[in-house]
């Protein structure tokens, strides 16, 4: 059940991120970001109202706002990074932040890898290398540094390196409560955190929300069925292999990064990386 799950979390994810590169051009990534915060409460309120509340266990509150603090400089990363590069490429190089989660739930909640677990992770970071493939006509060394000197992919790396957390103190706030409760109190903590900055940076676009009501609407569904079904399947096995299943993300980013914003040639040069990175994480995936 769990990896008809993350399947399902990879797909919602990626049509999320569709979304925030949307509003992203015609806005700008800080009010994105509140709008996705924002826009998905209704849906996990609605969620939590058919299920029924839980008892909350000693830490949910601590959980939540842990999450809404890694949570806010994570996703504000990852829109910048949206805005300036391609769908298909971020979402890609997004993925490194399977390797920081790996070592950092061993760290925090004891969650081991395998060897054949090991295995993915080097075959993963790999595929990181391969991403930038093309650079490496200047130099071998190219693919690497542009990671620090592109800013599209300096903002993606600050992204993976906050996801990682993020992964940890959601499923923290679900085990102490259910996916719907740590849901809802997970983004209203990142929705306060992110309210009085989009106000202080994007006042200007506020009344424009209104005539993007749609995009607003769909974002916030997206983002609610990504963490709602990634978040059932946290309780059911370890984070990093739900991350690991939800690899798939890569594919869908790129038939959608060619059928939507035309980047065929951008996906052309990055899909040896991608297939690479791909089949690590289904060795991660196997080491179940």
């Amino acid at each position: 059940m769990w990896l008809g799950l993350s399947v399902a979390a990879a797909l919602f994810q990626v049509l999320r991120n569709t979304a925030m590169k949307r509003l992203g051009h015609a806005l700008d990534e800080y009010i994105n970001v509140w709008g996705r915060f924002t826009f998905l409460l209704p849906w996990a309120l609605v969620a939590g109202l058919v299920k029924g509340w839980p008892a909350l266990e000693p830490g949910f509150f601590a959980w939540c706002i842990a999450f809404g603090v890694c949570q806010t400089i994570s996703t504000l990363a990852l829109s910048k990074a949206l805005k300036l590069g391609d769908i298909s490429f971020v979402t890609a190089l997004w993925k490194v932040s399977l390797l920081i989660l790996l070592g950092l739930a061993y760290l925090s909640i004891g969650e081991r890898p395998s060897v054949l677990g090991v295995a993915g992770v080097l075959l993963s970071a790999a595929g990181v290398y391969l991403l930038n493939v093309s650079r490496a006509r200047i130099s071998p060394w190219e693919p690497l540094v542009v990671l620090v000197t592109d800013r599209g992919q300096r903002y993606t790396l600050l992204a993976a390196v906050f996801y990682a957390p993020s992964v940890i103190t959601i499923k923290q706030a679900i085990v102490a409560s259910d996916p719907a409760t740590g849901t809802l109190g997970g983004y209203a903590a990142a929705s306060l955190i992110m309210t009085p900055i989009a106000l202080a940076t994007s006042a200007r676009h506020f009344p424009a929300v209104g005539r993007h009501w749609r995009d607003f609407v769909a974002l916030g569904l997206f983002a609610a069925l990504t963490t709602l079904s990634q978040g059932t399947a946290y309780t059911l096995t370890l984070s990093s292999y739900v991350e690991a299943v939800k690899q798939v993300e890569i594919l869908f980013a790129m038939a959608i990064g060619v059928l939507v914003f035309g980047e065929a040639q951008r996906v052309r040069e990055s899909a040896a990386g991608a297939i690479v990175m791909l089949v690590g994480m289904v060795l991660l995936a196997l080491a179940t």
